[in-house]
């Protein structure tokens, strides 16, 4: 068993429920290191493939390829056009 003192547990949200330590061993050193597990009902999210959607989406945005509706009446005027 490892004791981790309570500020540094703090520090990196250590003391959060579920929260998790990477056991890494690296040139004759062990390295903890804090790892916030994805809560299952976001996992989709972090897909490759949703990542390559949000990817083309920024890209579209930066590009200026969108449109910003004021209104539920502008977005279905914008979209009949």
């Amino acid at each position: 068993m490892i004791a981790i003192p309570t500020a540094i547990r703090r520090h990196f949200g250590l003391d959060q429920p579920g929260a998790q330590v990477e056991v890494i061993e690296r040139e004759g050193e062990i390295v903890l290191r804090p790892h916030i597990a994805v809560p299952a009902d976001q996992a989709w999210f972090w897909t490759e493939r949703w990542q390559q959607l949000e990817r083309e989406a920024d890209e579209s945005i930066a590009a200026g390829q969108v449109a910003d509706a004021e209104s539920i009446d502008g977005l279905l005027a914008d979209l009949d056009s």
